[in-house]
This record gives C-alpha cells, structure tokens and sequence, in this order.
C-alpha cells in the first residue's frame, strides 16, 4: 500500500550541519539534533528560543549520571542553531577528562521550556 502525500519539500543536506535560521522569530522552543553525527567528541548542540530565557544544557550519560553542565546564562529569543551561536559541548566531563565513547544524552531547561535528545560519541 502506498498514500499520496501532498504539498511540502523535502530538503537534503550534503554536509552535516544544520540549515541556516529563517529571518522571522520563532514561534516555539525547540531543542534540534547536535552535530557532527556521530561526535567526535566536540559537539555542537543547536536550539531556538521562542522568548528570552536563562538556559541550561546538561550532558548525561547512559546510566543517567550528569556528565556535564552547561550554564549559558540569558539568552534572548532567537536561532541558536550554526557553530557561532549553537551551545558547544568540548567532549570533556567537569573534571576536564575526555568522556569515552557511547550514546549521550543532551537535556535543555529554557524557562518553563525542557527537552531531551540523544547523541553518539566516537572517539
């Protein structure tokens, strides 16, 4: 069986990073994949914000042990997505060590707005 559907695009990326942010605010907040895919092992973790809020990144690992935390204080609505303005993960727990490889978890709290993604770490 197959179904039609009508209407949209569908848009390939050759590289692996994200598009570029639309010139209208967004409507929503939302937390999008972190890139490269797989990470080896820096990250670049994208987010849009719908209105200005104070924002957290917090890195977990497997066993739901916080691996790291990123305070990236107030932020004002907006697109947060390319390597200039996304939040950046350096691979390395508090302690400044190198995290081994395996699958991660990114969790973002921006006001009353919290998501979380996964993530695979190659070394």
């Amino acid at each position: 069986d197959t179904q039609a559907i009508g209407g949209g695009s569908i848009v390939i990326h050759k590289e692996n990073n994200p598009p570029a942010a639309p010139a209208s605010m967004p409507e929503d907040s939302f937390l999008l994949t972190a890139y490269p895919i797989p990470a080896n092992p820096e990250v670049w973790i994208p987010y849009r914000l719908s209105g200005d809020s104070n924002v957290v990144i917090r890195i977990y690992d497997v066993s739901g042990h916080q691996v790291r935390m990123l305070d990236l204080g107030s932020q004002s609505a907006g697109y947060y997505i390319d390597k200039s303005k996304a939040a950046y993960w350096d691979g390395q727990n508090e302690a400044g060590e190198k995290v081994s490889s395996g699958i991660y978890f990114y969790n973002i709290q921006a006001g009353k707005y919290t998501a979380t993604r996964k993530m695979l770490i190659l070394k």
